[in-house]
């Protein structure tokens, strides 16, 4: 697994202290999270990305100048594979959506227990998309409403395995996850969701889903209705 033996390393971006200061408290409970620093705004987003090299960005949607969803799109042209999990206050469909097509890989309400941002900071680390119950449903209803695009002559050129990996990354189930039902390495499965990212161009998870059923690809989306056990739910 990637880091092994050492801290991950966190930093977050909020515009409320009390927040930052209650994440950073939290963190320093255990021994192998860290938050590393906290940022009021992300007016200098890539900069401190580059200075910090976190493995896991926490972000807030309602910022000044630049807003969460926003800024997920401007890191995602440098950093296309940093985990980003939304932590914020905001439980519209809208705004659910937006920072998932951004590219964001989770989206946690702030009233979620703080103590189960422990397992979601890990989660999101691995691979996973966190979400609420209550978030997770409004996703499957908003990509319910999308309507499958015939699309049959459209290449991606997928092998075989990369579809097993992508049907199984459609259902919700996190790296590790994958990598033990198709009996594979964790550096295998990553190095397979590199491939796909590429060849459907993409950069998240949200992405990569949401492409996978407006184009229906693998007629996964029937089987994402179906299987209801996406994201947690």
């Amino acid at each position: 697994m990637k880091n092994e033996g050492k801290p991950l390393r966190v930093i977050c971006f909020d515009d409320n202290k009390n927040i930052r200061d209650s994440v950073s408290l939290l963190l320093s409970t255990t021994g192998n999270i860290k938050m590393i620093a906290g940022f009021d705004s992300c007016k200098n987003l890539l900069q401190d990305i580059e200075r910090e090299k976190p493995d896991v960005i926490i972000m807030d949607i309602d910022m000044p100048e630049i807003n969460g969803v926003q800024a997920v799109e401007i890191l995602r042209k440098q950093h296309p594979t940093l985990p980003v999990m939304m932590l914020t206050g905001f439980e519209d469909d809208e705004k659910v959506f937006s920072s998932l097509c951004a590219g964001a890989n989770g989206y946690i309400l702030k009233n979620t227990k703080m103590d189960s941002l422990i397992n979601q900071i890990q989660e999101v680390y691995e691979g996973g998309a966190p979400m609420t119950p209550l978030i997770a449903r409004k996703v499957l209803n908003q990509f319910a409403k999308m309507q499958p695009q015939k699309t049959p002559d459209e290449n991606y050129n997928l092998s075989n395995r990369e579809k097993d990996v992508l049907q199984l990354l459609v259902q919700g189930k996190s790296y590790k996850m994958i990598a033990d039902e198709l009996h594979i390495s964790y550096e295998t499965v990553h190095s397979h969701i590199r491939k796909i990212y590429q060849k459907l161009q993409v950069n998240s998870v949200g992405e990569a889903v949401s492409k996978t059923i407006s184009k229906n690809i693998l007629k996964a989306f029937s089987a994402l209705i179906t299987a209801m056990g996406f994201w947690q739910v």
